[in-house]
C-alpha cells in the first residue's frame, strides 16, 4: 500500500512540521509499519515557472536555440537544443532550474545520481547560459505519469502556472510517498482513509475525511435500473447510481498527481475518478455503458458450469458455477470484483453510465481469481473482505467528484441491496485485564482516549466498546489490549516477569531417541547428511525394486521442479548412496555417514495425509564391514534402553543388498529395520568402488519400546567363574542360535557370553565350523563351586546336542 504524505496532510491537519523520517518512524511504531518512503522533490532545488519571451537562433549551432525567460522578476537568457523549442516561438511556461539549483538527472531517463546534478551558469558554444529549461525525466518523473510529455525536450506547463512560482510544487512533486506493509486484518488500512485514520490517531491530531454532500437531481434512480441479489451468500451488498450526459476529459491536475503517487496512470475524469475513489476509500468500483444493459437490469447471480465469458482484456474465461457474476437482464456483463465485460467497456461515445459499488465476499473472489488465472487491483482489495458500510460512502463520493469536475449529470437516488445489515461489535471493557495482559498500568481515561481516536465508542452504561464496522480485526479484549499497548507505546511497557504456573521445559521423547541416534552415530566416527526428500520415480529401477512393490506407492508432487523430484522418497536409501557416491568421486576415504531420514509412506485413503516417519540411516565404505555396522546398530540399541540382545533374519530379501550379507533386525516379534552391504550392481550404478554397507532403522518402532531408565547395581563382591566351550557346528547354523540357548539355559547365574573363534579348515569334517565361547557365571550372594556351575553347563551341552552340535575334542 503507497499513499501520498500530502494526500494525507488533506485530512490530518498539523503534520507540516513532521519530517518523513520521523512519519515514517511513528507509524511504524504504532503498528502501521513503513518499509520505506521516496521523496519526488530529492535533489531538486530552486526550480521554478519560467515563461519564454523569446527564441533566436544560436549564432554558431545549428540545433542550439538561446531563449529569454522571464522567471519572476527577472528575465534570464538560456541556451538549450530541446527539439520542442523553436525559434520564433514565445509565450510557452517552462520548468526552469536557475543558476546554483539542483535537478534530478538526465533527460535520457539513466541512473540517477545520489546527489543530483548542479546547475552553474556556463557557456555553450560561446554564447553565455544562465540556467536550464527542464525536461520531465530531469525533474526526477516520467513520461508514464506525465503522458502529455515529449519524448524528447522540455515539459510544457500548463497556461495556469504562475511564472516565479515554485514549479516542482505547481507539478505536484513537493511531495514524500509512503510505502506500508499492511496485515491482511487491517483490511481499513488498504485505504488513504485508513492510513489516515492511523496517522491522525498517532499524532494525535484532528482527522478530518472527505465531506461528502448530496448529489443527484430529481429524477429516481429506480427508475433507470433495477438490481436483483439470487446469491446473497456470495454478495453482502450492491449500491448502484446512474449518470447521464457523460462529458469525458482529462481529471484535473490534483487527481492525476495524487493518482500518480499511488503508480496509477491518468487516463480520463470518469476512469480516474473510479480509481482515485478506490485508493482513497478502499473500496473498487466499477463503471457500466448504461445503453449496453439489456433490459435495465442487474442481476448477482452464481455462473454456470463451464460458462464462457470474454473480459475487458478481450481473454475469453471459462467458469465454474462458483464464479460470482454480474448479469444484465440477458447476459453477463461483468466478472463479480474482479474485471468488467467487453460488451459493457466504456467507450468514448459513452452518454449514459452505471456506477457499481458492492461488497463480495472476500473467499469467493480469491479462489475464482486462482481458478481463471487472472488478479486485478480490485480483486485483491476483495479478497480482504471489505465492511458492506464503506459501498455506500464510496458510491456517495464517487458521484460527489462527477458532479464537482462537470464530468456529468447524476441522478437522484441510489439503488441500494442490502439484505443482511452487518452490525457493529460489542465488547466488554476490563481495563484491569488490559493492564495484566500488558503489564503496564494505563489509566482508564488514557484508554478511552486512545479508543476515542480510534473512533471506537465507550458506551458508560453497558461498560461496553462498540466497535466501528471497518475494524473487523477487533473481536476480543486482547485485540483491545493491542490497541493499547501501540497508542501507549511498545517502548513504554516496563518489563515484568511472566505470571502463571511454571512448567519444566524438556524435549519429547522422541526428540530424546533421535538425539540418542546422533550421538552413537557421531561417537562411532559417522558425519551427518542432509538429502532431499522428494526425488526421482526412477530411483526404484535404480535399485531393482520390484514392479509391483508397496515402496512404488508414492505421494506425487504437484508442482514439481523437475522430474528428478517429483515424487517423495518411501525409503532413504537413494539419499544415502547418492551423498556416498559424491564423496567416492572425490576420493575421500573411509566415509561414514548417518541421516535421520524422513520418509512419506501414502495412505490408502486420498483424504488423508501421508505418514512421516523418520529412518536412522547408517552408511560407509572404507575400514570396516558387515559386522562394525552391527556393532554400530547394538550400540545404539543399548544406548536406548533396549537390553536385550536384536536377533538378525538373513532371509531380508533387499534386493539393492548383497545376498548373502544382509539382514532383518528383529526385536522381539518386531522387525525395527535392516543392514547388510549394498549389491555390488547397485554399486556400480551409483558409482562406487568399493564394499559399502547400510543399516536403517525405523525410529517409528524403536521408540515405543526405548527406555532412558537406568537401574544400577553395585560393584560385585564376589570372583567370576569362567567356562570356555568349543563346538563343532553345521556350517550353516547361525551363532544366534546358539547363544539363545546359553542365554535361555545358564539362567541368572550366566553374567555374560563372548564368541572368541570361529574356524574352517582340515581338522574340521566337511560341511562344518569350529565355533569356541566363553562364558562367564557368577553369583551376588557367594562363590561359586563347581557344583553350582556343572548343573548349567550340562543343561546347555544338552540342547546343544539336540541341535546337531558336537563338543570338539
Amino acid at each position: 500500500m503507497n499513499t501520498s504524505l500530502n494526500w494525507i496532510k488533506a485530512m490530518v491537519p498539523g503534520l507540516d512540521e513532521v519530517t518523513d523520517q520521523q512519519f515514517a518512524d511513528a507509524m511504524t511504531l504504532s503498528g502501521t509499519k513503513v518499509e520505506g518512503y521516496t521523496a519526488y522533490n530529492k535533489n531538486l532545488d530552486k526550480i521554478v515557472v519560467g515563461q519564454i519571451e523569446s527564441v533566436e537562433k544560436h549564432p554558431d549551432a545549428d540545433k542550439l536555440v538561446v531563449c529569454q525567460v522571464n522567471v519572476g522578476g527577472s528575465t534570464v537568457q538560456i541556451v538549450t537544443g530541446a527539439p520542442n523549442i523553436e525559434v520564433g516561438s514565445s509565450g510557452q511556461k517552462v520548468p526552469v532550474v536557475l543558476e546554483g539549483g539542483r535537478v534530478a538527472g538526465g533527460h535520457d531517463g539513466g541512473a540517477l545520481p545520489e546527489d543530483g546534478i548542479k546547475i552553474k551558469k556556463g557557456k555553450l558554444r560561446g554564447v553565455e547560459s544562465y540556467g536550464m529549461m527542464c525536461s520531465i525525466e530531469e525533474l526526477g518523473s516520467s513520461r508514464e505519469f506525465f503522458p502529455d510529455a515529449p519524448e524528447n525536450g522540455i515539459y510544457i506547463l500548463g497556461d495556469d502556472a504562475e511564472v516565479g512560482s515554485d514549479a516542482v510544487a505547481y507539478l505536484g512533486l513537493d511531495d514524500t510517498v509512503f510505502e506500508y506493509e499492511i496485515t491482511n486484518n487491517r483490511v481499513d488500512c488498504y485505504s488513504v482513509i485508513g492510513i489516515a485514520r492511523e496517522a491522525a490517531a498517532t499524532f494525535n491530531k484532528p482527522f478530518n475525511p472527505p465531506v461528502v454532500t448530496q448529489t443527484g437531481n430529481s429524477e429516481n434512480v429506480n427508475d433507470y435500473i433495477s438490481v436483483e441479489i439470487e446469491a446473497e451468500d456470495l454478495c453482502k451488498r450492491y449500491t448502484a447510481r446512474v449518470v447521464k450526459n457523460i462529458k469525458l476529459a482529462p481529471s484535473p491536475k490534483w487527481m492525476q498527481h495524487r493518482l500518480m503517487t499511488a503508480g496509477i496512470r491518468p487516463i480520463n475524469n470518469i476512469v480516474d475518478i473510479t480509481n482515485y475513489v478506490m485508493e482513497e476509500y478502499g473500496q473498487p468500483m466499477h463503471a457500466y455503458d448504461y445503453d449496453n444493459i439489456a433490459g435495465k437490469k442487474i442481476i448477482v447471480r452464481r455462473a454456470s458450469e463451464g460458462e464462457s465469458f470474454v473480459t475487458l482484456d478481450g481473454q475469453e474465461r471459462k467458469l465454474t458455477e462458483s464464479t460470482l457474476m454480474i448479469c444484465d437482464g440477458e447476459r453477463a456483463v461483468g466478472l463479480a470484483g474482479i474485471m468488467g465485460g467487453e460488451n459493457s467497456m466504456i467507450t468514448d461515445n459513452i452518454k449514459t453510465m452505471l456506477f457499481e459499488a458492492a461488497t463480495f465476499d472476500g473467499t469467493n473472489i480469491r479462489k475464482t481469481t486462482k481458478k481463471i488465472g487472472m488478479r486485478t487491483d480490485a480483486s485483491a482489495k476483495f479478497e480482504k473482505g471489505l465492511d458492506p458500510e464503506n459501498a455506500i460512502l464510496a458510491m456517495n463520493r464517487a458521484c460527489q467528484l462527477i458532479e464537482e469536475l462537470g464530468a456529468g449529470e447524476v441522478v437522484g437516488g441510489v439503488v441500494d441491496i442490502y439484505p443482511v445489515k452487518t452490525a457493529k461489535r460489542h465488547i466488554a471493557f476490563e481495563p484491569e485485564k488490559i493492564n495484566r495482559l500488558l503489564g503496564t498500568n494505563v489509566s482508564v481515561d488514557e484508554m478511552k482516549d486512545y479508543f476515542k481516536r480510534l473512533e471506537i465508542v465507550y458506551d458508560e452504561a453497558a461498560n461496553e466498546l462498540i466497535i466501528p464496522t471497518f475494524r473487523q480485526d477487533l473481536i476480543r479484549t486482547a485485540d483491545i489490549a493491542e490497541e493499547v499497548a501501540r497508542f501507549y507505546g511498545y517502548d513504554n511497557i516496563p518489563t515484568t516477569l511472566p505470571h502463571g504456573a511454571t512448567t519444566m521445559g524438556k524435549i519429547s521423547f522422541k526428540s530424546r531417541v533421535e538425539d540418542a541416534a546422533c550421538e552413537i552415530a557421531q561417537f562411532c566416527g559417522f558425519s551427518q547428511a542432509m538429502t532431499y526428500s522428494f526425488e526421482s520415480p526412477k530411483v526404484f529401477d535404480k535399485l531393482k525394486i520390484s514392479a509391483d512393490s508397496t515402496l512404488r506407492k508414492t505421494v506425487v508432487i504437484s508442482n514439481p521442479l523437475g522430474e528428478d523430484f517429483s515424487v517423495m522418497r518411501t525409503l532413504s536409501l537413494n539419499g544415502m548412496l547418492t551423498s556416498l557416491a559424491t564423496n567416492y568421486k572425490r576420493r575421500n576415504k573411509d566415509v561414514k555417514l548417518y541421516e535421520l531420514a524422513k520418509v512419506y509412506i501414502p495412505s490408502d485413503n486420498p483424504d488423508e495425509l501421508p505418514t512421516e516417519k523418520v529412518d536412522f540411516t547408517l552408511g560407509f565404505f572404507g575400514d570396516g564391514d558387515f559386522f562394525t555396522m552391527k556393532g554400530v546398530v547394538e550400540e545404539f540399541l543399548e544406548r536406548i534402553g533396549m537390553r536385550n540382545k536384536p536377533s538378525y533374519d538373513p532371509e531380508a530379501g533387499k534386493p539393492y543388498l548383497h545376498p548373502g550379507r544382509q539382514a532383518n533386525i528383529i526385536y522381539g516379534d518386531t522387525q525395527i529395520g535392516y543392514l547388510g552391504e549394498v549389491h555390488p550392481d547397485i554399486a556400480d550404478v551409483y558409482g562406487i568402488g568399493e564394499r559399502t554397507y547400510i543399516a536403517v532403522i525405523d525410529l517409528s518402532k524403536v521408540t515405543p519400546i526405548a527406555s532412558f531408565d537406568r537401574k544400577y547395581a553395585g560393584i560385585a563382591k564376589f570372583p567370576a567363574v569362567t567356562r570356555d566351550i568349543s563346538m563343532v557346528v553345521p556350517k550353516d547354523m547361525l551363532v544366534g542360535n546358539i547363544e539363545k540357548v546359553i542365554e535361555k539355559r545358564g539362567g541368572e547365574l550366566v553374567e555374560s557370553f563372548g564368541l572368541f573363534d570361529i574356524y574352517e579348515g582340515e581338522q574340521i569334517k566337511e560341511g562344518f565350523k569350529s565355533v569356541a565361547y566363553t562364558i562367564s557365571f557368577r553369583a551376588n550372594d557367594r562363590t561359586l563351586e563347581d557344583s553350582d556351575i556343572q548343573p548349567v553347563m550340562e543343561k546347555i551341552l544338552k540342547d546343544l546336542s539336540d541341535m546337531g552340535i558336537e563338543l570338539r575334542a
